[in-house]
């Protein structure tokens, strides 16, 4: 557990923090930089490169270190994944949803015997995990779900799909949320563990997608697939909690993700603005462009805080659904501003794939739509505060 207060108002990373973070950058310079525009390209989901990730400890980063975990916290957490989506979003974000979502969902909510056979082959990637609670007609609206799963004996049958699923064909176990209830009732869900290989589990389409191309979006897809009642994670009818929990924390992730992805283009902004002469003088030196370098800082500056606020009550155990939303929707939003900006400083080029801000602008854009969208944020702080 991280120790710290409010009160101490301590802004420098700790030695682990920076640890954590070079070790990130350092990895995403050597595997995954050199490849960023052909996995691009060819929507390349490199598994080898997650497994190498794995071997580092970035894909059991919450994962206590007897389940073969980094034992880190969400300071770290925060500071790997942003590293990770300077270099390449899809990487963070594939990263990030196996540790946020399948793994931390098992992880909070499994048994002992449930965690000591799952966790230690995600934590290591191992395995590759993906979970899965959207579906073709709800998106937002989760609680409306089709996918069903039925009690026959000591069994489940599973029978539905769910689609934009993260590693939803790579993935070698996935965490999926099914309906055991009546439609709407939140308490009509129960969430399960499926390995790939199990009869009935199947991949569908993947998804040709306009950025965070080299991350696997997929259909899963069930058909009277029989699993274990061991293979039920908590109580029947406690799956949609639990999805709303994980979600808090998977906003983190988002907001994360987010903060690589403007640092990124706002560095590349800065470099070129400085390199790029026009009218006799570097381009940063006019105030429509200094103005719009000032304006990119200042708002990643205030998402920073925001969303290790939001990990800082996290590592504390304290409520934090509001101010994660908050740290989602703010970041999120503010690494799409960032992003078209970096693409306008750089005039013409930046619309080539000859500099990394295009690929930034098109991946930024899932930050607003993914683990809640920017308007069921505001409902979720609204709530909040109106409580």
């Amino acid at each position: 557990m991280v120790t710290e207060s409010l009160s101490t108002m301590d802004f420098d990373y700790s030695e682990t923090q920076q640890m954590a973070a070079a070790s990130a950058r350092e990895f995403a310079e050597q595997y995954i930089r050199p490849h960023v525009m052909e996995w691009d390209e060819k929507q390349y989901l490199p598994i080898d490169v997650l497994k190498k990730a794995g071997e580092l400890g970035f894909m059991g980063i919450l994962v206590p270190e007897h389940y073969g975990g980094s034992g880190l916290g969400y300071h770290e957490y925060i500071a790997i994944i942003e590293e990770i989506s300077k270099v390449d979003p899809s990487i963070g974000l594939s990263i990030a949803a196996h540790n946020s979502l399948c793994t931390n969902h098992i992880l909070s909510f499994g048994n002992e015997s449930q965690k000591q056979k799952w966790i230690p082959k995600l934590a290591t990637a191992e395995w590759i995990g993906a979970w899965g609670l959207t579906e073709h007609n709800t998106g937002s609206d989760a609680g409306a779900m089709s996918t069903t799963a039925v009690k026959e004996g000591n069994s489940w049958i599973l029978n539905g799909a769910k689609n934009f699923i993260t590693h939803g064909k790579s993935g070698n176990i996935a965490v999926v949320v099914a309906r055991t209830g009546e439609k709407g009732d939140s308490h009509g869900m129960t969430a399960f563990v499926v390995e790939r290989g199990t009869p009935g589990f199947t991949s569908g389409k993947k998804e040709d997608k306009l950025g965070m191309r080299a991350s696997e979006t997929a259909e899963l897809v069930f058909d009277s697939c029989k699993i274990p009642d061991a293979n039920r994670l908590g109580n029947v009818g406690d799956g949609f909690i639990q999805s709303m929990k994980i979600l808090d924390g998977g906003r983190i992730s988002i907001g994360a993700l987010s903060l690589g992805i403007a640092k990124g283009a706002y560095e590349a902004a800065l470099k070129y603005s400085k390199e790029r002469v026009q009218f006799g003088k570097p381009i940063c030196e006019f105030q429509g462009i200094s103005f719009k370098l000032a304006d990119m800082a200042t708002e990643i500056e205030a998402a920073e805080l925001l969303v290790h606020k939001a990990g800082f009550l996290k590592n504390a155990g304290r409520p934090m659904t509001k101010m994660g939303a908050m740290g989602k929707m703010y970041a999120s939003e503010v690494c799409v501003r960032v992003a078209n900006e970096a693409v306008q400083i750089h005039g013409g080029y930046g619309y080539t794939k000859d500099f990394p801000v295009e690929k930034f602008y098109r991946d930024s854009k899932l930050c607003t739509i993914g683990e809640g969208t920017t308007e069921i944020q505001k409902v979720v702080i609204s709530k909040n505060i109106l409580k």
